[in-house]
């Protein structure tokens, strides 16, 4: 038997910070209002050249060089998104030629902010059945892109970055030890891009009314939010078979300070048992989780042996929960120069199109 461990993990921002001072210049708020409804201070926004797979990009070289994994020896690549380069094709392609990824295969998950947790449990049953050794799970966003900036219920909240982990097999028990995946799409129209897809092409009537940005139902969303979590949360570690009191820490989606502490009050937790770095970070999807984990990491609250739980909800509507215990990297010796492969990776990739292009002109004159 398989477990799928958690071996690599890393995060990328975009450096521009939106304060919610900056915010007091655009729309009518404050950051006394602000803080108060959200917890949120500041948020990372993309800039010029910045894009879901360029920041999902960089993640994914830190998770890759933290594991010591080589971008040939990837079986799959999953990305989960809410603000993909395009409707096709698959930011998670765009990544893996970036990277030099050749023998991986891509594909773009969309379960809003429970996206990541998805995208890992997909990882993590993929190794367990022994079809696949290592999966880069990523979860990459630039939601300032579909952001209204003159609605200032929604403005405020959301924000860009990306991470990533390595998933790799092993006999060993641990790693991922379970995972609930829930949706109810009767809730669909409380949080939605509305415009821009089959149901309702990008038009001049559209664009002028705001389709195209992120439509919210605030009350509903935070009273499904504060339903779902603490559930979740045991649904999962019910399927561990593990108590609540063996978990180090509870990873939850930074959307907002209000639903996680109500997720504290309902588990019966201290809040200093919850990771949270939503005030420097806003709500940035499927990001959201893996942000919070790889700092966790780094200031070294999370320790390989640890449990952990993560959980989420997001547009569709969706949530879920996943069971994890922390593993770190296979062996600390083994690492990549992540700057030989980006240049290789770059190299590989330039000689592909260059190599598409001649075909094209040698067919097009045969035609």
């Amino acid at each position: 038997m398989y477990y799928a461990h958690i071996t690599g993990w890393g995060c990328a921002v975009p450096e521009k910070v939106l304060t919610n001072a900056d915010l007091e210049k655009m729309v009518e708020t404050s950051d006394a209002w602000i803080v108060e409804r959200s917890g949120i201070r500041e948020r990372h926004i993309a800039g010029e050249g910045e894009s879901s797979a360029t920041l999902g990009v960089q993640a994914a070289w830190k998770a890759l060089e933290v594991a010591g994994v080589r971008p040939s020896e990837l079986d799959l690549i999953i990305c989960a998104t809410s603000s993909p380069e395009h409707i096709f094709p698959a930011t998670a392609c765009i990544i893996q030629d970036k990277l030099g990824a050749a023998r991986a295969g891509a594909f773009d998950l969309s379960a809003a902010c429970s996206g990541f947790i998805f995208a890992l449990q997909m990882a993590a049953q993929a190794i367990r059945s022994g079809a696949l050794k290592t999966v880069l799970v990523v979860g990459a966003e630039t939601l300032s892109r579909l952001t209204n900036w003159s609605d200032r219920n929604t403005c405020i909240l959301f924000g860009d970055g990306a991470g990533a982990f390595v998933l790799q097999a092993s006999r060993q028990p641990g790693g991922v030890l379970s995972a609930v995946m829930r949706a109810d799409g009767s809730g669909a129209s409380l949080l939605s891009v509305p415009a821009g897809g089959s149901r309702q092409p990008a038009t001049e009537e559209t664009v002028k009314a705001g389709m195209h940005f992120i439509h919210m139902d605030g009350r509903e969303v935070f009273r499904f939010a504060t339903r779902v979590m603490g559930s979740a949360t045991q649904e999962a570690l019910a399927a561990a078979g593990i108590d609540l009191a063996e978990v180090r820490w509870i990873v939850p989606h930074q959307a907002n300070a209000r639903i996680i502490e109500a997720a504290a009050r309902f588990l019966k937790l201290p809040l200093d048992r919850f990771v949270v770095n939503l005030e420097r970070y806003g709500n940035t999807s499927t990001a959201s989780i893996p942000l919070a984990v790889c700092e966790a990491v780094e200031d070294g609250r999370i320790q390989p042996g640890d449990r952990l739980v993560l959980v989420a909800f997001g547009a569709g509507l969706t949530w879920g929960a996943l069971v994890a215990e922390w593993s770190g990297p296979f062996s600390a010796e083994r690492r990549i120069r992540p700057g030989l492969y980006r240049l290789w990776a770059g190299i590989r990739s330039f000689f592909r199109r260059l190599s598409r292009f001649l075909e094209s002109l040698v067919w097009g004159r045969k035609a």
